[in-house]
């Protein structure tokens, strides 16, 4: 008889166990703010945002080399300029690969500028554009 007690003893703690398992806890509260820091925090002002001013270094005309004032003219550009004129003339004459965009197949005029490559990519035109502008 012993045996059936320990058994209906053993059930009792299953059963209280399952409940435990979904309680749920309650987040905790948020402290209240005080006078001082409501005040302090209104009388902050509000900084004023300020328009950007673009990079004088950028706008800077930079004269280019012969081999590429063919292609974007003899006047002093910036940099910008530079990389406007040579996309306008890309497109103009077709020079871009059109099966992979990224590729810029050059014409006699942008070998000059591009050290002799026949194909160069618009992220290495860039590295390569830099070289003629002094």
């Amino acid at each position: 008889m012993a045996k059936k007690k320990k058994k209906a003893a053993k059930k009792k703690a299953a059963k209280k166990a399952a409940k435990k398992k979904g309680a749920k806890k309650k987040a905790p509260k948020k402290a209240k703010k005080t006078k001082k820091a409501k005040t302090q925090a209104k009388a902050k002002p509000k900084k004023a945002k300020k328009k950007r001013k673009p990079n004088p270094a950028f706008m800077r005309p930079l004269t280019p080399s012969p081999e590429l004032a063919e292609v974007v003219g003899r006047a002093p550009l910036p940099r910008a300029g530079v990389v406007q004129k040579l996309w306008a003339y890309i497109r103009k004459n077709g020079l871009q690969d059109q099966t992979n965009r990224r590729m810029i197949n050059a014409d006699d005029k942008l070998k000059a500028v591009f050290k002799g490559k026949s194909q160069v990519s618009m992220f290495e035109m860039n590295k390569l554009v830099a070289a003629h502008l002094t």
